[in-house]
């Protein structure tokens, strides 16, 4: 049974950093990611990775703020987010494909398969 498990979330003041954390389970996955979802928004992609290696990508918002890694024993994800603003503030999501298959594209929530049930982040202007 795959499962993702998130963990990290809180309040936090504008300017500050936070680290969320995933525990992968189940299996293996082609693609590990980030989104979040905002009150009202539609969900969005954050930051991900192949499992095969290569250079991390990120949404534009964040570039440069955040940062994902994995662990040296491959099951945990984990997002760095620093310079935190109000706009920041959403539910975050662990998300994992099979497919490493650039054919479908990384930043779009449809095309993962496995979700956490999400930490929230709130920003304090």
């Amino acid at each position: 049974q795959v499962q993702l498990v998130e963990s990290g979330g809180g309040l936090v003041q504008a300017g500050d950093s936070l680290r969320l954390s995933c525990v992968a389970s189940g299996r293996t996955f082609g693609i590990m990611a980030w989104f979040r979802q905002a009150p009202g928004m539609e969900r969005e992609f954050v930051a991900g990775f192949w499992s095969r290696g290569g250079t991390p990508f990120y949404a534009d918002s964040v570039k440069g703020r955040f940062t994902i890694s994995r662990s040296n024993a491959k099951n945990t994800v984990s997002l760095d987010m620093n310079s935190l603003n109000a706009d920041d503030t959403a539910v975050y999501y662990c998300a994992a494909r099979t497919s490493d298959s650039s054919s479908y594209s990384v930043f779009s929530q449809f095309t993962y398969e496995y979700w956490g049930q999400g930490t929230q982040v709130t920003v304090s202007s």
